[in-house]
């Protein structure tokens, strides 16, 4: 699948905390229906054999709904599985490795802090970049914050679109307008929630009036 800004809008990342009732694919197809743009799954505690099987499973459900899936770190499992990309960390292995492996149509995405790392990964020839934590985690509580100057920052010194990362939800959202995010990513507050479907939907809208000025 292609890769455009817009599927940037609303970049839903799945976590297996958050299920009880329903199955991760269950999960993963509410937050479809309630109008997300990117699936990445990430799974920390997988075989490559199970993450390939349960890739292939949520790739063929995104494209259900001609949604991109991309798999956390193992851009390996990725093609395997026939996902659409990737998205690595800073410490993952290196964009111009995957993207000399992969080719022009997989997407790449990759973790930026800061402008020089944004720019590195730009270089080397990442489709986007994941710029946070823009607030504390309940997913990632170690992680680093950045400030919506530095996002602002990052954002305009690359050409390709970066989402906002990091305890987004609904209550915090508005105040990263300004930040010239393509989008913004979130984990709890989809798949922590008891409606998956509404929140998604008010997400999204959130995520128009804070990258597009309610356009």
């Amino acid at each position: 699948m292609r890769f455009e800004r817009d599927m940037l809008l609303l970049y839903a990342v799945t976590d297996r905390a958050w299920t009880g009732k329903q199955s991760l694919d269950e999960q993963v197809e509410e937050a479809l229906q309630g109008g997300v743009t990117l699936v990445q799954l990430r799974e920390k505690h997988l075989s490559r054999e199970q993450l390939i099987k349960e890739a292939r499973r949520i790739t063929a459900l995104c494209h259900r709904y001609g949604v991109p899936l991309i798999v956390n770190d193992d851009y390996e499992a990725a093609l395997a599985a026939g996902a659409d990309g990737v998205h690595v960390g800073i410490e993952d292995t290196p964009v111009a490795a995957i993207r000399a492996r992969t080719g022009k149509d997989f997407i790449i995405g990759a973790t930026a802090k800061t402008v020089e790392q944004a720019q590195r990964a730009e270089r080397e020839g990442a489709d986007y970049l994941g710029v946070g934590a823009v607030f504390p985690s309940p997913t990632k509580q170690n992680a680093i914050r950045i400030t919506k100057a530095q996002l602002r920052e990052i954002c305009a010194g690359v050409a390709i679109p970066a989402v906002a990362i990091g305890g987004i939800t609904q209550k915090n959202v508005a105040s990263l307008q300004g930040g010239d995010m393509a989008g913004i990513a979130v984990v709890s507050a989809i798949f922590g929630a008891d409606d998956i479907v509404s929140a998604a939907r008010s997400l999204k809208e959130c995520a128009i009036q804070v990258t597009r000025g309610g356009a």
